[in-house]
């Protein structure tokens, strides 16, 4: 049975990128799609490289920390690869706890502030 394989058109759509995205992922070598002329088809490897892309963005990973992740596992394998990604979780979530704490009190001081504004006015 062939390998499933996507084309730039399929990828764009099933993970709703625009083509630039798509072009900027293969442009700093997150992603390698394997060419026919002038077509791009991704298989599985890409496609699962692109999820967990997406879900290293979604968590707030810069992509260079993403990429160089993703290159631990081509170079040394799985274990060193999950190491490797604990130690940019724990990173991560100090910087989302952080950055929660930093929203929480500025919800707090507009919240005031805009009370404040509203009392005033009488």
């Amino acid at each position: 049975m062939p390998e499933q394989r996507l084309s730039f058109k399929e990828m764009c759509a099933r993970f709703d990128v625009t083509p630039r995205t798509l072009r900027y992922y293969e442009y700093i070598e997150l992603l390698s799609p394997t060419r026919e002329g002038r077509s791009r088809y991704y298989g599985p490897r890409e496609v699962a490289r692109m999820t967990l892309i997406l879900r290293g963005r979604r968590w707030g990973f810069a992509l260079e920390d993403i990429r160089q992740w993703l290159e631990i596992y081509e170079e040394k394998g799985t274990d060193a690869q999950l190491r490797t990604w604990i130690d940019l979780a724990d990173r991560q979530l100090e910087e989302l706890r952080t950055q929660k704490e930093q929203l929480e009190q500025s919800i707090a001081e507009l919240k005031k502030a805009r009370d404040s504004t509203e009392k005033s006015l009488g």
